[in-house]
């Protein structure tokens, strides 16, 4: 814990293990996140339609996802030290063996799939190590770390947007690539499972108060579905924007246009990344004061509302960049809030590896967000559908967290404790 003669703090502080957590989720973020500022190059290098090439986010949303409770599992039971440094690697090497494809297939394997299971293995086993260092502080650590990854493509967004225009493609693909297994795979070396004095506060903070679920169990539960289907919706919602913001921008004309000095789309990208970021922390720690489910309904009205205004005022630069990172202050929080939900509702001994299975909503929501939304823009050529589809998957989970789940879950929770 904390040093008393040299009032350092050690590897074993929460602290510095919520440090680390943030670096290595910072090192994967990328790769979701800079993604639309790379669909535009490769579609010149490969010759390939946007819903095609949207392929490759999708798979790397679902592979993130898919494989996460058979990762969870892993993590919980050999640690993460190993595990983590592998999914840091991984995301990285996505990076350099893209930058050597000729092929739309060869992308999908590399960028979708192998980045996929690399960032999957990173945020799950980060989130889930967190909830047990901060037993009593679970909203706040879940949004702390995921501040990580939805911030830490705030380091890199200009940077890329700079290369790409000054060295291209490949080289872009190389330098940032070899960064990421830097940075995330000394990081992940220092992380370490919480010691036996906080398994005993978690033990008093849940296992006396609440029956404690394994993932069987809890997949049994139809009130985890119901957690499930919102997180789809809400991921498609955010998706939707993350994959195809920089299509749409130039469908509305706003790509090449200047505000204060700057590049529109970086600058409004950056703005995403910052507030994308701010907003899990923050709405966790308000999540743990005021409650979930409150806090579900105003951050996702909040960003039903921005979303709708932004498309109102789609054609001003301005109003653009700053709508933008309205509507990602609303969408981040759900990284903070979904994970502190489920492991109240369902204990914190099986966190990780419970939240493996949540967490593959997220896959669901990139089918939805990335290809679908793409082949519903080139059906009917407006962005306006696309738009009105995520605002109302919004407005419904907002309603069903105030509603349903937060009468529901009080009563499911009383049922077991002990």
């Amino acid at each position: 814990m904390i040093n008393r003669h040299t009032n350092k703090i050690t590897r074993n502080t929460p602290w510095y293990q919520l440090i680390l957590g943030l670096i290595c989720m910072a090192s994967i973020s990328s790769p979701q996140y800079i993604w639309t500022l790379l669909t535009k190059p490769f579609i010149t290098k490969l010759g390939v339609s946007l819903p095609e090439l949207q392929v490759t986010f999708s798979l790397l949303i679902i592979l993130q996802t898919f494989f996460s409770p058979f990762q969870g599992k892993l993590i919980d039971r050999f640690g993460p030290k190993l595990l983590i440094f592998i999914g840091t690697i991984l995301s990285g090497l996505s990076w350099i063996l893209s930058s050597q494809v000729t092929h739309l297939t060869e992308l999908y394997l590399v960028y979708g799939c192998i980045g996929g299971l690399g960032t999957g293995i990173v945020y799950v086993g980060i989130v889930g190590l967190m909830v047990k260092w901060f037993p009593q502080n679970r909203g706040f650590a879940a949004g702390a770390v995921a501040a990580g990854y939805g911030m830490g493509a705030l380091l890199t967004t200009f940077p890329v947007s700079i290369s790409l225009a000054q060295y291209g493609l490949e080289h872009t693909l190389i330098l940032f690539g070899v960064i990421f297994c830097c940075v995330g795979g000394i990081a992940s070396l220092g992380l370490k499972t919480p010691p036996q004095s906080v398994d005993k506060i978690n033990e008093l903070s849940s296992t006396i108060r609440h029956y404690q679920f394994t993932s069987k169990e809890m997949l049994s539960q139809p009130i985890f579905w119901l957690m499930f289907l919102m997180m789809a919706m809400m991921s498609t919602s955010g998706l939707m924007i993350t994959s195809q913001m920089a299509a749409f921008a130039e469908d509305f004309g706003i790509s090449h246009t200047i505000v204060f000095g700057m590049a529109a789309l970086p600058l409004a990208l950056s703005l995403d990344r910052l507030t994308n970021g701010l907003t899990r922390p923050l709405f966790g720690f308000i999540s743990d004061k005021m409650g979930r489910e409150n806090t579900m309904f105003i951050a996702f009205f909040l960003e039903a509302i921005a979303m709708l205004v932004w498309l109102m005022c789609r054609q001003d630069p301005i109003l653009f960049v700053i709508l933008s990172g309205i509507v990602f202050f609303g969408w981040g929080e759900i990284f903070s809030l979904f994970p502190s939900t489920l492991t109240d509702t369902f204990g914190v001994k099986h966190a990780t590896a419970n939240y493996g299975w949540l967490y593959l909503s997220q896959g669901i929501g990139a089918i939805f967000g990335g290809p679908f939304a793409a082949l519903l823009f080139q059906h009917t050529q407006s962005w306006s559908i696309v738009f009105y589809c995520a605002i109302s998957f919004d407005v419904l989970s907002a309603l069903l967290a105030l509603l349903i789940l937060k009468p529901w879950r009080k009563h499911f929770i009383k049922k077991y404790i002990h």
